[in-house]
């Protein structure tokens, strides 16, 4: 297999991941909260050669001396890009919007673990227990900032927003209760992992290694009046699905050119294997 071969099957093993992150963000179009990653792509180990041994017979030159020769491209990265979705009213008690693109409310995921999401469509569910828990659409328990999951013991009859974080429920017996939400401000989103929907969090092979001060901050106390939310709101989806159409044919375009690659160089060493 020659060099051209090389490079080409390289690429095209990167191009194919780069086609199912793009049909990840299209398949999250309408997911409330999603937010799209981009790839990004450098060069394999490039092997230099010098083919100009005397530079100075090269006055004036502007192009850098010498060739350099890839094995191929990599995806380098998968940037989360965290810009505010588009906001729309619902009039719903219920649903909440976060209006600064850092900040996540925490929720706990099947496996045990807390997790984030910007997914605000929230709604109460009968236990097992007889109780109502505070969960998102997809049923993860909502929690509050000790990260314990909300719960009232009868139907909720209303519920509203006294201040960004804090809610007050009227439940059916007419007690009322209060709960403050768990709620991060994100200030190294690259560094997480998405979980499935909306939902992100911190990589499971990397979650004893890591101090999550380092990756959010938790807006609580003094704090909890940088939280900014828009009740009776969800917001949407950050992805633009004519960018993505238009990155996907530009990602097929480059595998027909890598697997075109592969078949002129197939018949190249055709020919010279049948030089006789």
């Amino acid at each position: 297999m020659n060099r051209t071969m090389i490079t080409a099957v390289n690429t095209l093993n990167q191009l194919q991941k780069q086609i199912d992150l793009i049909s990840h963000n299209i398949a999250n179009s309408e997911t409330n909260g999603y937010k799209k990653r981009e790839a990004s792509f450098a060069d394999l180990i490039a092997q230099q050669i010098n083919n100009q041994p005397n530079t100075a017979e090269e006055a004036g030159r502007t192009s850098a001396f010498g060739i350099r020769q890839s094995v191929g491209a990599r995806l380098s990265q998968a940037a989360m890009i965290v810009a505010q979705g588009s906001l729309k009213t619902t009039g719903r008690p219920f649903d909440m919007a976060f209006t600064k693109e850092n900040q996540y409310l925490k929720v706990r995921a099947q496996n045990g673990s807390v997790q984030f999401t910007r997914n605000g469509q929230l709604g109460f569910q009968l236990a097992q227990n007889g109780e109502f828990i505070l969960t998102t659409k997809e049923g993860h328990p909502v929690l509050t900032e000790n990260n314990q999951s909300i719960t009232v013991p009868s139907k909720v009859e209303q519920w509203s927003m006294i201040q960004p974080g804090l809610f007050e429920a009227r439940l059916a017996n007419g007690q009322q209760m209060r709960f403050r939400l768990g709620v991060i401000s994100l200030t190294n989103p690259q560094f997480m992992e998405q979980k499935g929907g909306s939902l992100i969090g911190i990589p499971d092979e990397l979650a004893g290694d890591v101090n999550p001060e380092a990756l959010y901050t938790e807006l609580n106390g003094e704090r909890s009046n940088e939280i900014s939310i828009q009740p009776a709101a969800l917001e949407s989806s950050n992805v633009d699905i004519g960018k993505e159409m238009t990155d996907l044919m530009t990602a097929q375009r480059s595998i027909q050119f890598q697997s075109r690659s592969v078949t002129i160089a197939d018949q190249m060493t055709g020919l010279v294997n049948g030089i006789r």
